[in-house]
């Protein structure tokens, strides 16, 4: 692990490449402060009055790869030929006149259901939805 000067350690801040630090006290997302006359480089809070200051001399202990999830479908194409029901709808892919279709709240409740449709042609076999 390497020893980082202050203005070192503010670029690789502003890059994004360090860990993000949170405060101890309320937990907000702590902000980075350059060196001024007055003060060392620091973290401090904008919520509480926490300041941790950051010594010329700082080590990294660690650094963590954030590692992705893979997504999950919420539903498959197969729940929704088993499971959705059949209208009337366009496609817009290939103007067929038959779809199935299954409502998804994927929004916040005040928010009205998501509509997925699935086209009925075997040729298309299209999915599209309406917010």
């Amino acid at each position: 692990s390497a020893s980082l000067s202050p203005s070192l350690l503010a670029g690789r801040l502003r890059r994004r490449k360090l860990g993000m630090e949170f405060c101890p006290t309320c937990g907000t997302l702590l902000r980075y402060e350059l060196p001024a006359e007055r003060h060392p480089a620091r973290f401090f809070c904008r919520t509480c009055p926490y300041v941790c200051s950051v010594q010329t001399g700082v080590k990294i202990k660690r650094k963590l790869q954030l590692v992705k999830k893979e997504v999950e479908p919420v539903f498959t194409l197969e729940d929704m030929m088993k499971g959705g029901s059949e209208t009337e709808a366009t496609c817009p892919h290939c103007n067929f006149g038959k779809a199935r279709y299954q409502q998804l709240q994927i929004r916040s409740a005040d928010e009205p259901a998501t509509t997925f449709y699935f086209c009925l042609n075997e040729k298309c076999s299209r999915m599209w939805r309406e917010d």
